[in-house]
């Protein structure tokens, strides 16, 4: 991406530049990766870029842009480099720290808003999201639920900073709370924590042995704390439901994410709680894939 007698470099040039950088470096989304890291660095809306096609970029701009675009070509994610992501139709913070919402996860929101817009008992549920993250299910669900009052917990220090700026970025701080701890540990600090009406967690469920499989771009960026999830990828699964009997009020409801390939471990996981869980279900994601195990607290 050097000047050339070609004249300036344009916003409509450095788009089709990048676009076919992207493409022969295979960056996911080769176009819309393009726009979002030249928004990002004009500090403008994307719409926004097709209306200043002709306009040329400055020096300290371009030279920002051009870093970006080979650090994008080296696979690192462009929501990391912008330091945003979206999901659920809402904007979050995104660091190092914490996964990148994924489209996959949407599933498991969709699923939880299910019995709190049509079941009887769950018109104001009390919501706990482990494994919080960039804070992204607990504030999807906070603001579709307004009468949701969530308690959301990660064991990482550095993700809990970020879910509690995304938190009061979104305005929801009157309704979500973010604790430091592992699993319900964190529960510890909340004042008379009450029983749930629900419990959501997107654990880590990348069995150890496939880790150095994954895409570069996550095996190399994303934090591994937040993908490993042991031998088989259900230990924080098991963790989970251990303690989750005990702080779901009857008739309460647990989903956790999964795999694509785990819903039988999950469906015998949940059977060894049959004393407490009943109407297992494995739930699909938009692509047909099983994605999220669901059951009911007797």
């Amino acid at each position: 991406m050097s000047s050339a007698a070609t004249g300036p470099w344009t916003v409509q040039r450095l788009l089709e530049w990048t676009s076919g950088f992207f493409t022969r470096k295979e960056v996911d989304g080769p176009r819309l990766s393009a726009e979002l890291l030249l928004a990002h660095v004009l500090k403008v809306p994307r719409i926004k870029l097709y209306t200043d096609y002709e306009r040329p970029l400055s020096e300290k701009d371009l030279t920002r842009y051009r870093e970006l675009v080979q650090r994008a070509g080296e696979h690192e994610p462009i929501a990391y480099l912008t330091g945003k992501a979206y999901f659920f139709n809402l904007e979050f913070d995104v660091t190092r720290d914490v996964l990148i919402p994924r489209p996959d996860t949407e599933t498991l929101v969709e699923n939880v808003l299910q019995p709190s817009r049509n079941a009887a008992g769950f018109e104001s549920p009390r919501v706990l999201d482990l494994c919080t993250g960039s804070g992204c299910i607990a504030a999807a669900i906070a603001s579709r639920l307004k009468n949701a009052v969530v308690i959301a917990t990660d064991m990482s220090e550095r993700a809990v900073e970020v879910a509690r700026t995304n938190v009061a970025k979104l305005g929801l701080e009157g309704r979500v709370t973010v604790e430091q701890g592992d699993l319900y540990e964190a529960l510890s600090r909340v004042p008379d924590p009450q029983p749930f009406n629900l419990i959501v967690a997107n654990p880590p469920y990348i069995p150890s042995g496939q880790i150095e499989k994954l895409d570069r771009n996550v095996r190399e960026y994303e934090p591994v704390a937040a993908l490993d999830g042991g031998i088989d990828g259900l230990v924080v699964h098991r963790r989970i439901f251990d303690g989750a009997a005990e702080r779901l009020l009857p008739g309460g409801r647990i989903f956790l994410e999964i795999q694509f390939d785990q819903g039988p471990g999950m469906k015998e996981l949940a059977s060894s709680h049959a004393e407490h869980f009943d109407d297992v279900r494995v739930l699909k994601d938009f692509a047909g894939h099983e994605r999220v195990l669901t059951a009911a607290r007797k």
